[in-house]
C-alpha cells in the first residue's frame, strides 16, 4: 500500500516559515507522522521575479538584464539580489552562526554564477560564439538558485526544531553528468528512508533537455509530478496561499467565493488553458495517468480539506464550479471573400505563423469567409503575426484587436438554459459578448468581451451561475 505524499509549496506560502512550519510540516500531527513526505519547495516569494523577470510586467530580472547585454545593469541587480536574500536569512535564523552558514551557501552559488556570466560575455566576444545559443541555458542556471536557497534554508530550520530534515539538491549544481529528469530523481532519492527523514527538495531539476525551454516557469510543478510517479506516492498536495475557489476573491469578494472541494483533470487543463495556476497540463498528464490524486490547499486554512483533484470525478447535479478569465488577449481575424472551401488550408498557415512566434491559443472561432485565433500573448507579438500573415495572404483582410476571455467551468455543465441564464447575467450589466463557445464536452463555456468590462462580467456570472446556489464550505466536500 502506498504511503507517502509529495508535497509543493508555493512561493508565497514559503516567505511565511511558521506557517509552514505549523500549518504543512506539523499540521496537528504527532511526532512520527511528519514523515512519509516529500517537500518540494518554490523559491521565495518575487525571487524567481528577480531572477528572471516578473511574470505579470516582464519587467526584466538578472536574465532579461544580462540576455539585453546590460553588463552593468546586471551585475547590480545580482548585488541587490544577494543582498535581499541575506536579509532573508537574517529574518530566519537568530543564530548568528547559522545565520553565516546559510549566508555562504547561496553567496558562493551567486558568485560563481557571476563569473560564470562573466566568462560567457568574455567568449561571446569572440566572432565564432553568439550569446543567444547560450541562454537557454543562462536561464536554467539562474531559476535554480531561488529553490536552492529555499530549499536549504527550509531542511536547516526544520532541523533545528529537531526534525530530521534533508536538503536534496536536484539543480545539477556543479555536476558534470546531464541525467534525465527522471534519472536525476532516481540517482538523490537512491539512499534516501522515507519513514525516516524528510527530504526538502528544490523546485527547480537539471535534466538534459532542460526543463524552461518546454515548462517555463512551470518547472517546479513537473518536478513534483515526476517524483510523485517515480516514488509511487500515495497523493499530491499543493500548498497555496489561497483555495482554489469559485472566481478570483479579489474581484469577486472574499465573502463571495466558496473552494470548489471537488473537480477533475479536465477542467484543471482549461483553467491552465486560461494561464491560471491550478498545474500545468503536463505535470498533471503525469499524475493522470499513475491515478494520482492531486490535493490542492490554502496553507492558512489547514483544516480545510482543500480541493481535491481526480481523473473520474463528475459532479452528482450538473452546475458551474469555477468563473476564470483572462485578459490581455489579442483577437486575431482573418477574412477572405475567398476563405470558402479552402479554410483547411488557411488554418493551417495561421497556425503555423502563431507557433512560429510562439503564441499561445486561448480559443478560435470559424466562420465561411474568416478565422479568429484568440492569444495570450503581448501587442508586439501580435502585430508581428498579422505582418507575416499579411504577407503570407495579402489579399486577407487581418484585423487585430484587444479583448478578455471569460469561462464557466465545470466538470459536467449540462444544465438546460445555462447559456441564456450567463448571457442574461452579463446584459443585466449592460456587457456584450463579443463572441461565444461552447463545446460538446459541456465542460467550459467561454464569452469573448471588451477587456474594460472583465470584472464586472466576472461578478456577474460568479452572482448568477454560483452565488445563486447554497454552497456551504465548498461547492462539494473533499
Amino acid at each position: 500500500m502506498k504511503k507517502h505524499t509529495v508535497e509543493k509549496i508555493g512561493g508565497t506560502s514559503m516567505s511565511n516559515y511558521p506557517a509552514v512550519r505549523d500549518n504543512i510540516i506539523r499540521r496537528g500531527c504527532e511526532s512520527t507522522d511528519i514523515y512519509q513526505r516529500i517537500i518540494v519547495v518554490s523559491a521565495y516569494g518575487g525571487i524567481t521575479n528577480k531572477l528572471l523577470e516578473h511574470k505579470k510586467t516582464g519587467q526584466p530580472g538578472v536574465y532579461g538584464l544580462f540576455a539585453n547585454a546590460n553588463d552593468d545593469d546586471w551585475q547590480v541587480a545580482l548585488d541587490q539580489l544577494k543582498d535581499e536574500l541575506n536579509n532573508i536569512n537574517r529574518e530566519l535564523f537568530t543564530d548568528d552562526a547559522v545565520c553565516i552558514e546559510a549566508d555562504a551557501f547561496i553567496d558562493e552559488r551567486l558568485e560563481e554564477t557571476r563569473s560564470c556570466l562573466r566568462d560567457l560575455e568574455n567568449v561571446c566576444q569572440h566572432g565564432h560564439f553568439a550569446l543567444e545559443s547560450h541562454l537557454k541555458t543562462v536561464r536554467e542556471m539562474l531559476a535554480s538558485l531561488g529553490e536552492a536557497h529555499s530549499a536549504w534554508n527550509l531542511a536547516q530550520l526544520l532541523r533545528l526544531e529537531d526534525i530530521n530534515a534533508r536538503f536534496v539538491d536536484l539543480t545539477g549544481w556543479s555536476t558534470d553528468a546531464h541525467l534525465s529528469l527522471d534519472d536525476r530523481i532516481r540517482e538523490a532519492f537512491a539512499g534516501i528512508d522515507l519513514a525516516t527523514e524528510l527530504p526538502i527538495v528544490t523546485g527547480y531539476a537539471h535534466s538534459r533537455d532542460g526543463l524552461m525551454s518546454t515548462f517555463d516557469r512551470g518547472y517546479s510543478e513537473m518536478t513534483f509530478s515526476r517524483l510523485a510517479v517515480i516514488t509511487g506516492a500515495r497523493e499530491a498536495v499543493i500548498h497555496k496561499e489561497y483555495h482554489l475557489s469559485s472566481a478570483d476573491p479579489a474581484i469577486v469578494g472574499a465573502d463571495n467565493v466558496v473552494p470548489i472541494g471537488r473537480t477533475n483533470y479536465d477542467v484543471a487543463d482549461q483553467l491552465a488553458n486560461l494561464g491560471m495556476e491550478a498545474i500545468h497540463p503536463k505535470a498533471a498528464k503525469g499524475l493522470r495517468q499513475n491515478g494520482i490524486h492531486l490535493r490542492i490547499m490554502n496553507t492558512f486554512e489547514p483544516e480545510h480539506a482543500g480541493t481535491l483533484v481526480t481523473g473520474d470525478y463528475v459532479s452528482e447535479k450538473p452546475r458551474v464550479e469555477i468563473i476564470a478569465g483572462a485578459r490581455n488577449i489579442y483577437a486575431i481575424e482573418c477574412f477572405e471573400q475567398n476563405m470558402a472551401g479552402e479554410i483547411d488550408q488557411f488554418d493551417h498557415d495561421i497556425l503555423s505563423t502563431i507557433s512560429r512566434f510562439k503564441g499561445h491559443i486561448v480559443t478560435k472561432d470559424i466562420t465561411a469567409n474568416s478565422i479568429t485565433h484568440y492569444l495570450a500573448t503581448n501587442l508586439k507579438t501580435a502585430k508581428r503575426i498579422r505582418s507575416a500573415l499579411e504577407e503570407l495572404h495579402p489579399e486577407s483582410n487581418i484585423q487585430v484587436r484587444k479583448v478578455a476571455i471569460l469561462s464557466a467551468i465545470g466538470s459536467d455543465m449540462k444544465v438546460p438554459g445555462i447559456l441564456s441564464q450567463a448571457v442574461s447575467a452579463l446584459a443585466r450589466e449592460n456587457i456584450s459578448v463579443l463572441a461565444v463557445h461552447q463545446s460538446l464536452r459541456q465542460v467550459d463555456m467561454q464569452f469573448v468581451i471588451d477587456e474594460e468590462h472583465y470584472e464586472t462580467a466576472t461578478r456577474a456570472l460568479h452572482k448568477g451561475l454560483i452565488e445563486v446556489h447554497d454552497h456551504g464550505e465548498a461547492i462539494c466536500a473533499a
